[in-house]
């Protein structure tokens, strides 16, 4: 019988010349598609890390963002109320200084009428 080694010699030397490193070659491509299926491997397991981020991200994040979107509606109400308040509050002001300016011309006019029944009055004590 042969050695192992003495049959690949023979083998290629029957083989055209090329030929011969193509088990070689076969050997580097056979290596490389490993390293590529384990860098795709790596890749995917990547991708699921990071969607199993996402989906905790998103669990733990959507209370908070559906909190703010309820806080914020009901600071916005709230932003309305009290608009409505100033403005309630602006018109009974207004009122309240209308009041308070008829008040004053009342009041003007019951010391001008005051004064006319003194004046009227002295008049007709000096005068008599």
């Amino acid at each position: 019988m042969s050695s192992p080694n003495s049959i690949q010699a023979d083998h290629d030397e029957l083989l055209e010349p090329g030929m011969a490193d193509s088990h070689s070659v076969s050997a580097e491509q056979g290596e490389r598609l490993s390293m590529s299926v384990k860098r795709l491997n790596q890749s995917s397991d990547r991708i699921k890390e990071c969607r199993r981020t996402i989906l905790e991200t998103q669990e733990l994040g959507s209370p908070f963002l559906k909190f703010c979107i309820n806080s914020d509606r009901h600071a916005h109400n709230k932003l309305y109320d009290v608009d409505d308040a100033i403005d309630k509050s602006k018109k009974v002001l207004t009122s309240m200084s209308r009041r308070i300016i008829k008040n004053k011309w009342i009041i003007v006019v019951i010391i001008a009428l005051v004064l006319a029944i003194i004046l009227i009055l002295y008049y007709k004590i000096s005068h008599h």
